[in-house]
């Protein structure tokens, strides 16, 4: 009775390790099937005259996904300081803070575009076009790094486009203050 519980054991052991196996080969497989389907469309686009992208990016401060966001549409020839930007004055945030563009979604983390890089470090000088983001892709802009604002950027369309497009919020919900608390810390 003992091998055969030990059996029963390693056989459920060793399922979840080929479940396991198999979400990450489908998540891959996801993924390939994306960047063919956007390497048809860049072809398509380009025989069209159409070698501009417009990016049409979801943006929610962590945690308020549901109730604040932004849907911003911003040309793929801008860099990520003018998507900060875009974000930042989107939200009625002040600026003049340092942030970076957590590619991995960890603040401090070495795949990051930083404001300010020491040399050899990435810059948000960088083209969104030069990100090679995908549809479904998440990121994340970490701005102040004193109070650790985590904003989440969800690319939910990317279009092949003739013009140039100015960054705009085409939907907004919601209201972020970004300094909550800061009239009752004078009043006492």
């Amino acid at each position: 009775m003992a091998n055969s519980d030990k059996k029963i054991i390693f056989n459920e052991a060793e399922r979840e390790i080929d479940v396991a196996f198999l979400r990450r080969m489908m998540k891959n497989m996801k993924r390939a099937t994306e960047q063919q389907s956007l390497n048809f469309e860049k072809r398509r686009a380009k025989e069209e005259g159409k070698t501009n992208r417009r990016y049409t990016l979801k943006v929610y401060p962590a945690g308020m996904g549901r109730t604040a966001y932004r849907v911003i549409e911003i040309d793929g020839k801008e860099s990520l300081t003018k998507l900060c930007n875009t974000i930042i004055h989107s939200f009625a945030f002040e600026s003049g803070h340092l942030y970076e563009f957590c590619m991995d979604n960890r603040m401090y983390s070495w795949n990051s575009y930083q404001y300010d890089p020491d040399p050899g470090e990435r810059s948000t000088n960088t083209k969104i076009n030069s990100l090679h983001l995908l549809k479904g892709q998440k990121f994340s802009l970490h701005y102040d790094f004193g109070d650790d604002w985590m904003f989440t950027i969800t690319v939910q369309k990317i279009e092949f486009t003739v013009e140039y497009v100015k960054p705009k919020v085409i939907k907004e919900k919601g209201i972020v203050e970004q300094y909550p608390d800061w009239d009752e810390d004078f009043e006492e």
